[in-house]
């Protein structure tokens, strides 16, 4: 636990993290790539140019600074990030390097108004901080359904959409007597809502590259099933997405760290006809619902579903014919298409219209999600039974 001065300390910089969290978090991540390169192998380098990852770092700052006594308020954050942090296989010796970049960059940004009593205070805090963080990682790299990266080989790849690749792979086992690392697909519990790490040695890239990628099905008789978007908006050229979609094919193999995410169905709800489960996805953001919708119809096909889920036009909607067979299976569905190209928008006239109380479940892009979170909270919806998941840093989300 933090000392009582530096519980003082901390708390009074708030206000200077405020104003320049966001400058501090990007010297840090100029300083630690420029002397621990090898790092870079391991960051998203789109989310570094975005700003995305600068942002959600000092949102997680600024919180640990507030709740910095009473750290437990961040379980959700920790979870989230703890997952990602399991799935990039970051390891508690990396800690280290990234408190010393981290008071670094305080040092440098605030100058002389950094004095020794914030320097130590921060270290310490930082220290405490990352100890949260460790020991929460420490149990998911227990519980992970395979150590490190595993190889698999890709047995099937169609396409989703015009621009939506859905990929199913199988471990390549070890032929030798020591089995023990060995992955039964049968044996594999996986959870809808859930994401693979896909790490791959592009050819235009002098680094590794690690990318998330949602499960769109838990059912593993065929192998493990996701789905990869071709990344190449606003000029943007997606090194990893691009690969798998025109390199990657039938019978090569590729290296993936076990499922992990926290974003998940509600398990006491599942059964509860009374509480209706709504879906709203965008894109790509289908994927990780497709499989939500699998587990509910599956378990309870009488719960009422409400499904929304908007893209750019016929051509890139994505898995309709496994979600229309789905839908089918549940007693109670209400259905919503919009087509971007035709005018028609996912927005408040819809949201509008949803009942209350309900589990609503939301994918998509970073705009996407800070319009759909933002207007179901101004709708009064509870915050306990929103979830959602979008395809960056969830801490870069700036929700009103």
């Amino acid at each position: 636990m933090a000392t009582a001065q530096t519980l003082k300390i901390v708390k009074a910089t708030v206000p200077v993290l405020e104003e320049h969290g966001n400058a501090i978090t990007t010297v840090f991540y100029q300083n630690m790539f420029a002397n621990h390169p090898e790092l870079l192998d391991i960051f998203n380098e789109t989310n570094q140019k975005l700003g995305r990852q600068q942002t959600a770092l000092a949102t997680t700052v600024l919180a640990a600074a507030k709740h910095l006594e009473h750290l437990e308020v961040l379980l959700p954050q920790v979870t989230e990030i703890g997952h990602k942090h399991r799935a990039l296989q970051i390891l508690p010796e990396h800690y280290p390097i990234v408190g010393e970049h981290l008071i670094g960059a305080i040092k440098q940004v605030l100058g002389e108004a950094a004095n020794d009593d914030i320097i130590e205070a921060w270290t310490e805090a930082y220290d405490e901080i990352a100890n949260v963080f460790i020991q929460f990682e420490k149990g998911l790299y227990i519980d992970a359904m395979w150590k490190g990266f595993a190889s698999f080989k890709v047995v099937e790849k169609v396409a989703a959409a015009t621009d939506i690749a859905a990929f199913t792979v199988v471990p390549v086992n070890d032929d030798s007597e020591d089995k023990s690392q060995n992955i039964d697909l049968s044996k594999l519990a996986l959870t809808a809502g859930q994401y693979i790490t896909v790490k791959t040695n592009p050819q235009d890239s002098d680094h590794l590259a690690l990318r998330h990628y949602s499960l769109n099905s838990t059912i593993t008789d065929k192998g493990i099933q996701f789905a990869v978007k071709r990344d190449n908006r606003n000029g943007h050229y997606g090194l990893v997405s691009n690969y798998l979609h025109d390199e990657l094919q039938v019978g090569e193999t590729l290296l993936l760290s076990a499922p992990a995410g926290d974003f998940a169905l509600d398990k006491e709800l599942i059964h509860q006809n009374d509480i209706p489960l709504i879906f709203i996805s965008a894109g790509v953001g289908i994927t990780p619902i497709l499989a939500m919708l699998e587990t509910q119809v599956t378990a309870n096909p009488q719960r009422p579903i409400i499904w929304a889920y908007a893209c750019q036009n016929k051509k890139h909607h994505a898995f309709e014919s496994q979600v229309n067979q789905l839908l089918e299976s549940a007693t109670t569905v209400e259905k919503n298409i919009f087509y971007f190209d035709s005018g028609q928008l996912l927005g408040n006239d819809l949201l509008a219209t949803l009942p209350k109380p309900a589990d609503i479940y939301v994918c998509g892009s970073m705009p996407f999600m800070e319009s759909m979170i933002g207007g179901l909270t101004a709708l009064e919806h509870s915050t306990d039974h929103v979830h959602y998941e979008p395809f960056g840093p969830k801490m870069s989300l700036q929700i009103a």
